[in-house]
């Protein structure tokens, strides 16, 4: 039946001669390559305690949904099915297995983080942000690179981290002790999902010609990047929790203007510099790991301490 809605939808698509399809495309493109800088934004200008909201859900779920993809080694519609024809670059833009959607982790994760935040302030806001987590993982659907359930499923944990994540932060705050605990614990989940992620089996199917159909070591590199990603914001939130001790320089005429330039390196460092350096030189696994561990260093650490300087 998942494939069956698929091919009802592609046949929506091919019907509208392709009319929906960038706006779709859009939205998905936006969960993933724009919404995690959301809460580097937070951090530096807006409101610090909820920045670390935004960067413990988003890292959180990226390394939980790159862990039930690697356990589920469930694989994409297309090659489930030949008839699936994902729409424009989506079959080479998807990355990792198709079980939970990535892409709707993501969008429910950072929308609905800001609907937690913003509901009684500003409920239009609120409102705003369940539409776009709701038409986000729809355009995984209409796009034909997620089956019905792929986006049930990685909407539901994210809604769950979003849950569990705002409870437990409000009960940890100014608890310097239970912090670094966490952290410490964070470190050693970190270490046993890399080793789990590089020593469980994986499916070694392959087509009529004998290409393998799905290279598991490619799928990985998507949790190293979270892995790595959640290194740096745990090392980094130790390191400016206890030496920095970033404040918000309300009232700088200067702060968004360092904000943006900030967001924009970090922008700069995952999609231009990163993959031709780090990752060039030490691999789709650990050069990823590596980036993205630097990255969120920048993030929590260095770029405070810029905007701290220059705001005075």
């Amino acid at each position: 039946m998942d494939i069956q809605y698929l091919l009802w939808l592609q046949e929506i698509r091919n019907a509208t001669g392709g009319t929906f399809d960038e706006l779709f495309n859009a939205l998905s493109k936006f969960a993933v390559d724009i919404l995690p800088f959301l809460p580097m934004v937070v951090f530096w200008g807006v409101d610090r305690y909820w920045g670390y909201v935004f960067f413990t859900t988003h890292w959180v779920g990226e390394l939980v949904n790159g862990l039930i993809k690697l356990t589920v080694c469930a694989y994409r519609p297309w090659i489930r099915s030949d008839l699936i024809e994902p729409a424009g670059d989506s079959k080479v833009a998807a990355t990792g297995y198709s079980f939970p959607s990535g892409h709707t982790m993501v969008g429910t994760a950072m929308y609905g983080t800001v609907f937690v935040w913003q509901k009684d302030k500003r409920k239009w806001l609120a409102c705003v942000c369940v539409i776009l987590i709701l038409l986000t993982g729809f355009s995984r659907n209409f796009l034909g690179v997620h089956t019905p359930q792929d986006v049930a499923v990685g909407m539901t944990e994210s809604i769950l981290l979003v849950f569990i994540i705002n409870k437990l932060a409000g009960k940890v705050a100014g608890n310097e002790k239970l912090q670094d605990i966490l952290t410490l614990v964070g470190l050693v989940v970190i270490v046993a999902a890399l080793a789990y992620i590089q020593l469980k089996p994986y499916p070694m199917d392959y087509d009529a010609s004998g290409a393998l159909l799905v290279d598991p070591q490619k799928m990985m590199n998507d949790s190293f990047k979270a892995c790595g990603a959640f290194s740096g914001f745990l090392v980094g939130s130790y390191i400016e929790r206890h030496y920095i001790h970033y404040e918000i320089p309300v009232g700088s005429k200067n702060l968004p203007m360092l904000v943006c330039v900030g967001a924009a390196i970090a922008f700069a460092w995952k999609e231009l510099f990163a993959p031709a350096t780090i990752v060039a030189a030490f691999g789709g696994h650990w050069g990823n790991f590596i980036a993205r561990c630097i990255m969120m260093l920048f993030a929590v650490c260095v770029w405070p301490l810029v905007i701290r300087k220059e705001a005075e």
